[in-house]
């Protein structure tokens, strides 16, 4: 492989310890050459070895994969990095769940690096949300949450699609999501599983003052108005973080983007097989 490939970890170094030296055997054997930005090398104690650990290069120039080290959070941090580059991101979970990861800590020392390196994988392109929020666009790997702000009232959130106003309904927030996203908050709102490969977002709500406010799947092409009826300002996640607000009577278009960023993932998996051991082994 001609071309480096970065790391990205998440806030507990003594976790992924074995996993980063494990790492590094691996870029040395495959003539490959790993690159942390300063952050990254500080926090997880890397120094540079010439053509093996390079510190400080750019995150995004002459990459062809980023290896992440760490849960679901992590993950979806590489994926933003890359998204729109092609770059795969190849996960090892050290979460609690971890829906997107790769493989297990316990493949590392069954050759999960040397495999990556070697591109024993397959490209998985996971779609996103884009959301106008201000002036500007971000996007969601896994859902935008609009919601109220603790301690204010409930919400009046008005949606509509294709130019139609479907409802407005009073409750805590709703939830955007993509298939990729459709296992988390979405879920625990009682909102459709989306598998992987489906075309198309999820809508639903959360704590809904009615009984007519049902999440639904929304078509590829159709564009999301979320509109704020009430009379304080809402907040606005995207993939869990802080993002900005809508201010009273004010609102934000949400958009499906097809092949947003690429996910690696193991030769015969598949999300089935994902949904099963990874929801199924937490309800055991």
């Amino acid at each position: 492989m001609s071309r480096g490939v970065t790391v990205v970890s998440h806030q507990r170094p003594e976790q992924v310890a074995h996993a980063v030296d494990r790492l590094i055997a691996a870029a040395r054997t495959s003539g490959v050459e790993l690159r942390f930005d300063h952050e990254e090398a500080s926090k997880l104690g890397v120094e540079p070895i010439p053509g093996v650990v390079a510190v400080g290069a750019h995150p995004t120039q002459d990459v062809s994969l980023c290896v992440a080290l760490g849960g679901d959070g992590t993950i979806l941090r590489g994926l933003r990095r890359y998204a729109g580059t092609g770059v795969p991101v190849f996960a090892v979970n050290f979460g609690e769940v971890g829906f997107l990861a790769t493989v297990e800590p316990e493949d590392l020392d069954q050759g999960a690096f040397e495999r990556a390196f070697s591109g024993e994988f397959e490209h998985l392109a996971l779609p996103a949300i884009a959301v106008e929020v201000g002036d500007g666009v971000q996007v969601a790997i896994n859902d935008v949450s609009i919601q109220r702000r603790i301690g204010e009232r409930v919400a009046t959130l008005a949606y509509g699609l294709g130019g139609e106003e479907v409802g407005s309904v009073r409750c805590d927030g709703l939830v955007v999501c993509t298939p990729a996203g459709s296992t988390g908050y979405n879920l625990a709102n009682g909102g459709p599983v989306l598998a992987w490969g489906v075309e198309g977002y999820g809508v639903s709500f959360i704590a809904p003052h009615s009984f007519n406010a049902r999440a639904l799947v929304v078509a590829p092409h159709d564009v999301l108005h979320v509109h704020n009826r009430s009379e304080e300002p809402v907040d606005i996640s995207i993939d869990g973080r802080p993002a900005g607000h809508i201010d009273p009577h004010e609102e934000v278009h949400a958009r499906f983007l097809r092949e947003a960023t690429v996910l690696a993932q193991l030769h015969g998996s598949s999300f089935y097989r994902r949904l099963r051991e990874k929801f199924g082994r937490l309800s055991s």
